[in-house]
């Protein structure tokens, strides 16, 4: 059985696992848009290594590790949920949740993106922050602030928006919220393009990348 990731249909709550001696190979998704798509903000060369060498190891690394364990059957999604905050499961936990980490951060990101949201989400956005451009800031602060490697989500939690920041692998299902979009501030995702000016790589995902309709259709799943 072949598994590849689908965020879309992401639920906050532990997927149901069944018993089945089926095998899941997990594949790495194609990206929804050519490698040059997102350039200037994230080049070519920047996201054919992203995507073939990162996003592809941690798809080949999982593969790996479950092979003939108590996982091999599950999803992807079940697999984070049963190695979540468990440390003797902490190196399958973070290969299945960069696996869909990625896929999620791809889909958050459209060529020509970023602008105004969606008209089903700026109210909401104007009740949990102000405004679009609070939201920004705090999204920058949140992104600029993580230490080391991590994401940055924008997510639902109940009815308000949040943005919450997350550490290495970390993944908002987890903490029962409901991710709407993210942005991968690992250093792999922006060095090439701009060195350590973490700032300026978020700011451009912002203002020409994010994925409004992406996130709209995660909220309309709620």
């Amino acid at each position: 059985m072949h598994n590849q990731t689908q965020p879309m249909t992401a639920s906050p709550r532990m997927p149901p696992i069944v018993n089945s001696n089926v095998a899941v190979i997990h594949e790495l998704p194609p990206l929804p848009y050519e490698f040059t798509a997102l350039e200037p903000i994230i080049s070519e060369k920047t996201l054919k290594i992203h995507y073939g060498k990162h996003h592809q190891g941690y798809v080949d690394q999982l593969n790996k590790l479950v092979s003939g364990s108590d996982f091999a059957a599950m999803s992807l999604e079940q697999i984070i949920f049963a190695t979540a905050n468990k440390s003797e499961y902490e190196h399958i936990f973070d290969n299945a949740a960069q696996v869909w980490n990625h896929t999620f951060f791809w889909h958050s990101l459209k060529p020509q993106g970023g602008g105004d949201a969606t008209d089903v989400l700026q109210p909401m956005i104007e009740a949990s922050f102000g405004d679009m451009k609070s939201m920004q800031r705090e999204m920058l602060t949140a992104a600029t602030a993580q230490f080391g490697s991590g994401w940055v989500w924008l997510a639902m939690d109940r009815n308000q928006l949040k943005i919450v920041k997350t550490g290495n692998a970390g993944n908002v299902l987890t903490k029962g919220l409901v991710p709407l979009l993210v942005i991968d501030v690992w250093e792999h995702a922006y060095y090439l393009d701009f060195q350590n000016r973490r700032a300026d790589y978020v700011t451009g995902v912002l203002d020409k990348l994010i994925n409004w309709d992406f996130a709209t259709e995660n909220l309309q799943r709620v």
